[in-house]
């Protein structure tokens, strides 16, 4: 404790010397706490850079370090703010990555460097970033193994009055739903560590139908005759989605040549 003291207090006063900066230490004498990060209450204005140089090399950060990585084990994907809402600066985040321990995958979106990644790596992504987005229409399709369909884009579904998400990746394509269209026929799966909300079969195949002039019919029809070849869904269910999402008429006659 008072060899920390020591250093942080001689590096204030250099620096203040060098920058004619102007500190405000609290009390009569510098107290460090060796959990990151250090309390702002020792100053009231500290430059960037000495307070990065304070925190990873004067201060031990073994601990915090397991702490990020034993988390973003947990969790799969990480986020800056699943740090700093536990009080952990995102520096360490930072060197991690340049020690080659977890990769930055995307905006504000890290994991471990030797985790497993699945075939739908890019919907735990997804998830994280927007935990209300619903997996729907194509990219429901793959991860249900429903047809020949592999989209580049992620299809999600989010209620109608919210706003467009502002990421760079994954690319999205997003369609716009309300009240019982947006709950219904909607399953939860683990990914990665990650829930993530996936329209169930039958509900895919009928949004498929609503949105077949953006996707294709072709498309449509080849999610339900895959879907009751392999015996995804139940007839009853495909029913009760297309009178839901308003598509009954145009989905009756390929329904009832599957049942004649």
């Amino acid at each position: 404790m008072g060899s920390s003291t020591f250093l942080i207090n001689t590096a204030l006063l250099v620096f203040r010397s060098f920058r004619n900066e102007i500190f405000v230490i609290t009390g009569k004498s510098v107290q460090v706490d060796l959990s990151f990060p250090l309390s702002i209450g020792l100053c009231k204005r500290l430059d960037i850079c000495l307070w990065k140089y304070i925190c990873l090399h004067m201060l031990g950060d073994n601990s915090t370090s397991e702490t990020i990585l034993d988390l973003a084990r947990k969790l799969g994907v990480l986020r800056v703010r699943d740090l700093t809402s536990r009080g952990i600066h995102p520096e360490y985040l930072r060197r991690l990555c340049r020690q080659g321990m977890m990769v930055r995958i995307g905006r504000g979106l890290y994991m471990v460097a030797d985790a497993d990644i699945s075939e739908h790596h890019t919907l735990a992504q997804t998830a994280k970033l927007i935990p209300q987005g619903i997996v729907c229409l194509l990219s429901a399709l793959r991860f249900h193994d429903i047809g020949t369909q592999n989209p580049h884009e992620v299809w999600i579904a989010l209620e109608r009055s919210s706003a467009r998400p502002r990421i760079e990746y994954p690319p999205l394509r997003i369609v716009r739903f309300s009240g019982r269209a947006l709950t219904e026929g909607v399953e939860e799966h683990v990914i990665e560590g990650v829930t993530v909300k996936v329209t169930a079969p039958a509900r895919t195949v009928a949004d498929c139908f609503k949105y077949r002039n953006k996707i294709g019919l072709d498309v449509a029809l080849e999610a339900l005759k895959e879907c009751r070849r392999n015996r995804r869904c139940k007839i009853d269910d495909l029913w009760h989605y297309a009178k839901l999402l308003r598509v009954a008429n145009i989905m009756r006659p390929y329904l009832e040549a599957m049942s004649a």
